[in-house]
């Protein structure tokens, strides 16, 4: 159907064309009122930063040995910077390509702190050093957007599973391996979200294999292990927090 135009608005039209304006014609009353929130919404909307599609920070303890690290995992748009600002908003980390990187973009990061052993830095001052809250993780895209997240640490950490089986530095025959722990249920309000067992040999062998927070035991396949050769089983527990504890267990095949 052929919407019919007001002589007036023709006529405004004309005039402006000739003073070299432009004027919408169709435009009623109430578009007319709506425009300025509609102008303050896109500003709004252009404003909006984006998020990290992951921003976490977490520490792994390694039980057996007797030391803890941080660990960080941060993935998002092409960022050409980011900073980490820990629960006082003082800067922890700060990332940036320079050179050929400066416009080129980062988009996934993961990283591991050193791991000094408890008897050089006790647990209690890892604690002090990186204490718990919200940290947040702040960050400029190639294109020159805000990007953000955000990471809450806790110290909240499983205490190191108890393996049953294999006993440290035993001798097992080749084949099928079945791999049993203790829950962990401690300290007090921990809560496990899954476990991992992963095998390394001395001759490359590997495998990691992720299980349920009920899981008890795991049997790996005979093919994984060669007759005389050294081992270490690796049990990790995972904690809601993403904080993680491991107990390692050497052993060697017959």
């Amino acid at each position: 159907m052929t919407r019919k135009v007001p002589l007036t608005a023709v006529a405004l039209v004309a005039l402006g064309a000739s003073a070299g304006l432009v004027f919408a014609a169709s435009e009623s009353p109430s578009e007319r009122a709506s425009a300025p929130g509609k102008i303050e919404a896109a500003k709004k909307s252009a404003g909006k930063p984006l998020r990290f599609a992951d921003s976490n920070l977490f520490v792994e303890i390694n039980g057996t040995d007797g030391d803890a690290g941080l660990q960080a995992e941060m993935d998002g748009e092409p960022w050409r910077k980011a900073i980490v600002l820990d629960p006082k908003g003082r800067k922890l980390l700060d990332f940036r390509g320079e050179g050929r990187m400066r416009n080129w973009g980062l988009t996934g990061l993961s990283f591991e702190s050193a791991e000094p052993g408890f008897d050089e830095i006790p647990l209690a001052k890892f604690r002090a050093r990186f204490p718990q809250g919200k940290y947040r993780f702040r960050g400029r895209t190639i294109d020159g957007k805000l990007i953000i997240g955000s990471a809450r640490l806790t110290h909240v950490f499983p205490k190191r599973p108890k393996v049953l089986f294999p006993t440290p530095d035993a001798v097992v025959p080749v084949g099928d391996l079945t791999v049993r722990w203790e829950p962990v249920t401690k300290p007090a309000g921990v809560k496990i979200v899954d476990y991992e067992v992963i095998l390394g040999g001395d001759g490359g062998e590997s495998a990691s294999i992720e299980l349920p927070s009920t899981a008890t035991s795991l049997t790996l396949p005979g093919e994984l292990l060669k007759p005389a050769s050294e081992y270490a089983i690796e049990v990790l527990a995972r904690e809601k927090s993403g904080n993680r504890t491991i107990t390692e267990v050497p052993f060697t095949t017959g």
